[in-house]
């Protein structure tokens, strides 16, 4: 299996699919961390695989998803992009809001 077919079947099989720099116990660069945090923070299930561990994966990714930067998230099989927008979905509630986690409000 190439890089291409295992990255489509990665973002299939898991809701939640991250390409970062190392793994989800010991991110190397402090997006990645921030990513992590985010996604432990909510508890929700989630997977990575370490960018770093192949040059074509990289090129693989970037030709996908017209993205040059790690990481790189997808949620549900869609491309979202990387920390700085998963961040931002985070703090204005939109991420939980599409994970599932939004509360009932109270009336």
């Amino acid at each position: 299996m190439n890089w291409k077919e295992k990255i489509e079947k990665d973002i299939k099989e898991n809701n939640i699919m991250i390409y970062m720099r190392g793994d989800k116990d010991a991110p190397r660069c402090g997006f990645s961390f921030r990513v992590i945090n985010i996604f432990k923070n909510l508890q929700v299930p989630f997977e990575t695989e370490d960018m770093d561990q192949d040059r074509a994966l990289w090129d693989s990714l970037k030709e996908r998803n017209d993205w040059p930067t790690s990481p790189q998230i997808f949620i549900n099989g869609e491309f979202m992009g990387g920390c700085d927008i998963i961040m931002d979905m985070y703090k204005s509630g939109e991420l939980q809001k599409l994970l599932g986690l939004e509360k009932e409000s109270e009336s």
